[in-house]
């Protein structure tokens, strides 16, 4: 094996998923730069590393010194000390500051800063402040660096190796050692996968508790990430036992464990549903998915039940005039009909595709409510869609998560003790809405509270657990109006009339021409559509449109492939932002006017799985950027960035509750395992101006054919219908 010792100049390419890393480095006896791949994950520019590996040949890229090992080291040059410290490695220095350090201290820089940190107020521009930001970050990357040390045999990211340091501190190693599936337990971002590559390293046996304990957590997890509450018992230990490489019958025993422990909950199915079969089956339940959809069974019926806090015994004809006059607006009799129900029901569903009138029939409820003087509160799930409510409705309307008052540790500060003050209660967007925050919300809700749902049915359900509209339709348990007549404005967009095509199974309108704002561009190649599609966002778009290219919004069916969000986000990158210094996290390189999106609930900051922003401010020194989230702005430090991803295209299922002026979807047969009719139908909808489809008619087609939607596990309509149920034998018993 060859050796190599070198600083890292430039990151010229990182594969965020396999960490595959291409450097460009400067190395002793090199006049050139020296290029170096290999699985190097979470390396930074001025990074000393000692290589072992061999130089190899490539066809294209000339000579390679391909990594077998890795391991970073201290620098020793003076040239080294300042790469490494400008790096911004140490929060407090930065290019500039890591200048004048070295300038002052030379090849004693890092011994300085180690024994006599008080030296530094001799480098001019540096204070006490800084001073110590500096003795502070340098403990904690010492300490890091030992914890890195460590875990360096077992597989581990120094990304990981900082997250595990900033969750356990000092005991980090202790915790690792004991039982590394903690870190699965205790860790976003770090798995079962990874826990169990350390264990393995480390000895654990294949047969532990805790590990069989983990790879069933673990696996419950990952069919509630695909939407599902719960779990059949044969399906969880048959896909344990595939996942672990152990007998069934072991995890028969861990499991029964497990439920004594309290770890899951159980249930009979129900005779008659879907996945009770001819016998009785058991489902198997993470606490908070259990405890969620009986708790919201029972609320919502309660609810439901319950007599409201005002009245709203206007009779109809007067009402009716009273709402024309007032909203200035016609209500056709289905309309109509809506807003009675919601002046007769203590709980009511309201959906419809667009172009249907959703907006206008919310807008005559609140008026109908207002006559009866009833206090009216305004939500929805993202904060785009509680902006778009109070735009369409002129009231104030928060996120649900505002609404709930979130307040970290401690969770919602509005729950059964301390319920939201008001008479009513609309909800927007309410296909976002998982199982979690439904009973969240439904906790907060006084029963006198009236409340109205509102969502389109035939959009792809949440991204979290659960398929709450859809169940709480189907149960049948609260009054159901179904909007369906698209009305003569909305009809001239052919972005609305190929929806409803769509939702019909029928093909869209593809026919360019002037005047329409949905246009098709065939293309079967994937890299040419990618190439397509930047024209299109950089250039065309932007200038036939006047808008700049931030508002253009590439909606894709999957993560992966040249034409998924991941490849065209960095392509989009490149073509719109491709200047300026930036933050390098996960291979993705952050840098400012970069168009962002959360990938995870942090209720600290106050942003949320799918909420989109700009980077408006990068510190180099500080290790830290800003996002402003509309209007609001949030900082990251580095360790953070793994919550962010680049948002120039993003998912079409990541998409829901937002609406873009101008969206560019693409849909080829390269997407084919994600081509639903809903899939297809949510992303067009998304669009508001314009709308550009690239790929094939094939394509197009096959999606919209396709109704075959996994069905989620999940007992909520059942346990709301058996509510109904029973409530109408008590009151058979009670009037006999």
């Amino acid at each position: 094996m060859d050796r190599l010792r070198c600083v890292v100049e430039r990151i010229t390419y990182q594969n965020e998923q396999n960490g595959y890393t291409v450097l460009k480095c400067r190395a002793a006896g090199y006049q050139d730069l020296v290029t170096v791949v290999g699985a190097l994950p979470e390396i930074h520019v001025g990074s000393v590393l000692a290589l072992t590996g061999e130089w190899t040949a490539h066809p294209r890229f000339g000579r390679q010194f391909s990594v077998a090992t890795c391991e970073e080291t201290l620098p020793a040059t003076v040239y080294g000390i300042r790469k490494y410290l400008g790096s911004g490695l140490v929060r407090g220095i930065g290019p500039r500051f890591a200048e004048r350090i070295v300038s002052t201290f030379g090849e004693r820089t890092l011994e300085m800063i180690e024994e006599q940190p008080e030296a530094l107020f001799k480098v001019p521009g540096i204070g006490k402040t800084r001073v110590e930001q500096i003795k502070k970050s340098w403990a904690e990357q010492k300490e890091i660096r030992n914890i890195m040390l460590f875990l360096q045999g077992h597989n581990v990211s120094t990304a990981h190796a900082t997250k595990i340091w900033k969750t356990y501190g000092n005991d980090s190693i202790r915790v690792v050692t004991e039982n590394p599936y903690r870190l699965a337990d205790d860790i976003w971002g770090i798995g079962f996968k990874t826990a169990d590559t350390i264990a393995e390293k480390m000895g654990f046996e294949k047969e532990k508790y805790a590990r069989l304990r983990s790879g069933l957590l673990y696996s419950l997890n990952r069919l509630a990430d695909e939407g599902h509450c719960y779990a059949l018992r044969p399906q969880l230990t048959e896909t344990g036992a595939e996942l672990l490489g152990v007998d069934a019958s072991l995890l028969e025993m861990t499991l029964d464990e497990m439920i004594r422990n309290g770890d899951v909950r159980t249930e009979a199915l129900p005779y008659g549903t879907e996945n009770s079969g001819t016998g009785q089956e058991t489902a198997i339940y993470l606490p908070p998915f259990y405890f969620s959809e009986t708790g919201a069974a029972k609320r919502l019926h309660r609810i439901a039940e319950a007599n409201r806090s005002f009245r709203a015994d206007l009779p109809e004809p007067e009402a009716d005039r009273q709402i024309a006059r007032a909203t200035g607006m016609e209500y056709d009799p289905a309309q109509t009909e809506a807003i009675h129900t919601a002046i007769r029901s203590k709980v009511m569903v309201l959906t419809g595709g667009p172009g249907t009138g959703k907006t206008t029939v919310i807008l005559g409820i609140i008026t109908a409510f207002r006559i009866a003087r009833a206090r009216i509160l305004l939500a929805a799930p993202t904060g785009r869609a509680a902006k778009r409510l109070a735009e369409a409705t002129g009231m104030e309307a928060k996120t649900i998560h505002r609404l709930l008052e979130v307040k970290p540790p401690e969770g919602y500060q509005r729950n059964e003790e301390n319920p939201l003050e008001g008479d009513v209660l609309i909800v927007d967007e309410c296909s976002m809405i998982d199982l979690l925050l439904f009973y969240a919300l439904l906790r907060a809700v006084p029963e006198s509270m009236t409340l109205i749902f509102v969502g389109d049915i035939d959009q792809l359900p949440s991204v979290g657990a659960g398929n709450v509209l859809r169940d709480v339709i189907d149960s049948g348990a609260v009054p159901v109006v179904r909007l369906t007549r698209i009305f003569r404005q909305a009809a001239a967009s052919r972005i609305i009339t190929n929806a409803h095509r769509i939702n019909r199974g029928e093909m869209p309108d593809l026919s360019n021409g002037n005047g329409t704002d949905f246009f098709f561009t065939a293309q079967e190649d994937p890299e040419k559509a990618a190439q397509e599609i930047i024209a299109l966002v950089k250039s065309r778009l932007p200038a036939y449109y006047s808008v700049p290219s931030g508002a253009i919004q590439v909606l894709t069916p999957m993560q992966r492939g040249a034409v998924g969000a991941e490849n065209l986000n960095m392509l989009i990158q490149a073509a719109v932002n491709p200047e300026g210094e930036g933050l390098r996290r996960g291979g993705i390189l952050y840098r400012t006017r970069d168009k962002v999106m959360q990938i995870r609930n942090n209720y600290d900051k106050e942003v949320f799985n799918g909420d989109i922003g700009i980077i408006t401010a990068v510190d180099m020194e500080e290790r830290a950027l800003t996002v402003n989230f509309d209007g609001r702005p949030v900082a990251y430090d580095i360790s953070e960035l793994d919550e962010l991803v680049l948002a120039y295209a993003t998912t079409i299922h990541k998409s829901q509750g937002s609406e873009y002026p101008i969206v560019v979807m693409p849909i080829m047969m390269t997407h084919y395992v994600m081509l639903q009719r809903n899939l297809v139908y949510t992303g067009v909808t998304r669009a508001k101006r314009c709308l550009v489809l690239i790929g094939t008619r094939k394509a197009v087609s096959m999606a919209i054919r396709n109704t075959n939607v996994q069905k989620r596990n999940t007992l909520l309509a059942e346990r709301l219908r058996d509510g109904k149920e029973r409530q109408a034998q008590n009151e058979t018993t009670t009037g006999e």
